[in-house]
């Protein structure tokens, strides 16, 4: 293969030892069809030079990419799953398989894959992926980096040739396998185990690695391990924050799914809102609502609340718990703040900012205005031509509307508004969205006619979104 001075390869995932991970090989698949790869996340990491056979080498038979991990590793870890706690989890169905630098951060990334067949936790899974499921992971990861998540990327789809049975889909279906690209697939879950086991050492052992890798300013701290919590405490905030000015609802919010860095991953039974109702869920399977769009908070402190409950051998509990009551606080600033900068107004959080944000998300609810278009819409303040012309129209005529206007147009207009006005983006019509009748439909031409370009070209209009809002929540 080819090698770019930015493919920098790194190993530091064994050295946690053994009883973190269980060595595995990929399932052989009968075939390997490239349905995407992601070339310009596969050039940040010196990837964009492999030509097809050797992507599909790499990324659909798992050939070792060189001076990395040289045999995949199945993680180790347990979870709350819906509140309850299951000690058999762990990689059922993927695989940590390489490890690089990030050039200019000198971040750690990881390749993990999802669907390359079974391991030791597969629990008598087949540890298979479906297509449907692997495009829907692509739309989804797309859509949130646009939108100024942050999130891990796809970085790789192939179709692999299996016909595979699932209660959730018409079957039998397509299968794929995917392999994304994230800062970390350490998880609460990973902590929670070695918690479970009574193993003090692995534990400090993995506070160290987490320090060391992802939060290295927490090493210089009187106690890094308070340093290192409050970092995590922050970066799912953050997160928690995106997601609710994305409208976004992940729907398995289990301690498993829940990264060290606070990076967004694992999408399954994923939704965006129509409109803002706090009660809309994602899984069909979530009776209870308890991941609910409006939940979503709560389920984040209660995951990072399980967290603190394992850091309690290592470091004072009274600290731990003022880490936990910042929560709430970080994630209506972060909110106000991503909210803002969506709309295209300064992102300064002050006490007018944050009654102005209140009261929009307000009229959101209580309107049933559609969530995406509104964002849309009211972009530098709403401009009155664009309203006049907007399918929401009707709905900014409403009183409501026009004191939320008027609020809006009291708050300064990000600088970057007035570069992004020519952008090509505002001069549609409606945003580009990703709701579940989109997915469906782009799942359709794929099911029936093996068509993939409308779904290419709803990735190149998620791009395009993304390239417009980039200034504003870049960083």
């Amino acid at each position: 293969m080819p090698l770019s001075p930015l493919y920098r390869p790194a190993l530091h995932h064994q050295t946690l030892g053994d009883d973190f991970f269980d060595a595995v090989t990929a399932a052989p698949f009968p075939k390997t069809i490239l349905r995407f790869r992601n070339d310009r996340h596969a050039a940040s990491v010196g990837l964009d030079q492999l030509d097809e056979a050797e992507w599909i080498s790499h990324f659909g038979r798992f050939t070792p990419l060189p001076d990395t991990l040289q045999t995949p590793l199945a993680l180790r870890y347990h979870g709350h799953q819906f509140g309850h706690y299951n000690p058999d989890l762990g990689d059922g169905r993927g695989f940590l398989f390489a490890q690089l630098v990030e050039t200019g951060s000198n971040r750690l990334l990881d390749l993990g894959t999802k669907g390359s067949g079974q391991t030791p936790w597969s629990r008598q899974g087949d540890g298979r992926l479906t297509l449907k499921g692997g495009m829907r992971e692509v739309l989804a990861s797309e859509m949130l980096e646009a939108l100024g998540v942050n999130t891990s990327k796809t970085f790789s789809l192939i179709e692999t040739g299996e016909s595979l049975m699932r209660g959730d889909e018409p079957s039998p279906t397509r299968s794929s396998v995917m392999v994304r690209l994230s800062h970390s697939h350490i998880r609460i879950g990973t902590f929670q185990r070695l918690a479970t086991l009574d193993d003090e050492a692995g534990l400090r052992r993995l506070v160290d690695y987490v320090i060391a890798h992802y939060w290295p300013d927490a090493a210089h701290h009187p106690d890094p391990v308070i340093a290192m919590f409050n970092h995590v405490v922050t970066a799912v905030a953050k997160m928690g924050a995106q997601w609710f000015a994305a409208g976004f609802v992940h729907g398995v919010l289990n301690t498993d799914n829940i990264t060290l860095t606070g990076e967004s991953f694992d999408y399954g039974p994923w939704r965006f809102l129509p409109r803002y109702e706090p009660g809309f869920t994602a899984a069909y399977f979530d009776q209870t609502g308890l991941y609910a769009f409006g939940r979503q908070p709560e389920a984040l402190l209660w995951n990072l609340a399980r967290l603190a409950e394992t850091l309690v051998p290592l470091t004072d509990m009274e600290a731990l718990r003022e880490a936990l009551q910042s929560f709430l606080p970080q994630f209506k600033q972060a909110l106000t703040g991503q909210t803002l900068r969506l709309l295209g107004l300064a992102p300064d959080v002050t006490p007018q900012s944050h009654a102005v944000v209140t009261q929009f998300y307000t009229a959101l609810r209580d309107t049933k205005a559609p969530f995406a278009q509104t964002f849309f819409d009211l972009y530098a303040g709403g401009d009155r031509d664009r309203l006049a012309q907007s399918p929401s129209s009707g709905f900014y005529a409403q009183p409501v509307w026009q004191e939320v206007l008027a609020a809006l147009r009291d708050l300064p207009v990000s600088p970057l508004a007035a570069e992004q006005a020519a952008h090509p983006y505002l001069a549609r019509r409606e945003p580009v969205t990703m709701l579940i009748e989109t997915v469906e439909a782009l799942w359709h031409e794929i099911d029936t006619r093996d068509d993939w370009s409308a779904f290419e070209q709803s990735v190149r209009d998620i791009r395009s979104m993304g390239s417009f809002y980039a200034p504003h929540v870049a960083g």
